[in-house]
């Protein structure tokens, strides 16, 4: 069976296609390529867009570690601190302890020392005749007694005599007075002066 050809000329649906000249410009007209100076302008703004995203990250990443390094200076301050604090308590407790052993071994060296406590703590008294009862240990009550029997200005002292009262303090009392110069009490304001609670405690 042979089949019919149809001439190009009846093809309605279709349009004639011809191979287009290599001289002619093509329909959709020139390929517009960018000049030397928008390559150039395209370079530039490509740098400066890299340059400043490069310098956010930096900035910010500069901002992290300086964070983190003030973070870790203020850890290494508080313990450093804590360090000085407990250096100083042990230093402290440790002075305290040489002068407790010290001056306890003064009194036993020197037991005569427990005269210008009572004497100070008579001049605390108001100055006017009254009876002066001075508290103390024992041991001391007979360095005392010869003290006042050379010095008439004691000669009017009743003295009381109170084995529980450490060596080196007394107490002073009057009808309206009562000081403390007893070693503990004396310790105490010494200990409290200087931010600590020391006990006094016999050396």
């Amino acid at each position: 069976m042979s089949e019919a050809i149809i001439p190009k000329e009846q093809l309605p649906a279709y349009q004639r296609w011809e191979f287009a000249s290599f001289d002619k410009r093509s329909a959709r007209g020139n390929l517009d390529l960018p000049t030397a100076e928008e390559l150039e302008r395209i370079q530039q703004q490509s740098h400066e867009e890299g340059y400043a995203a490069g310098y956010r990250e930096g900035r910010a990443q500069a901002a992290q570690e300086a964070q983190r390094l003030h973070t870790l200076l203020q850890g290494i301050a508080a313990a450093l601190g804590k360090l000085d604090q407990t250096v100083a308590d042990e230093l402290l407790a440790l002075a305290l302890d040489i002068a407790r052993k010290v001056l306890g071994e003064a009194l036993k060296l020197r037991p005569e020392l427990v005269l210008p406590v009572i004497r100070d703590a008579v001049r605390c008294l108001p100055q006017f005749d009254q009876t002066v009862r001075v508290v103390l240990h024992p041991q001391d009550a007979a360095l005392v007694r010869a003290y006042m029997a050379e010095h008439p200005a004691a000669a009017g002292w009743t003295l009381v005599e109170d084995a529980s009262l450490a060596r080196g303090g007394c107490r002073v009392q009057t009808a309206s007075s009562d000081i403390d110069a007893t070693l503990q009490s004396r310790w105490q304001r010494v200990v409290a002066a200087l931010g600590s609670a020391e006990p006094w405690l016999a050396p």
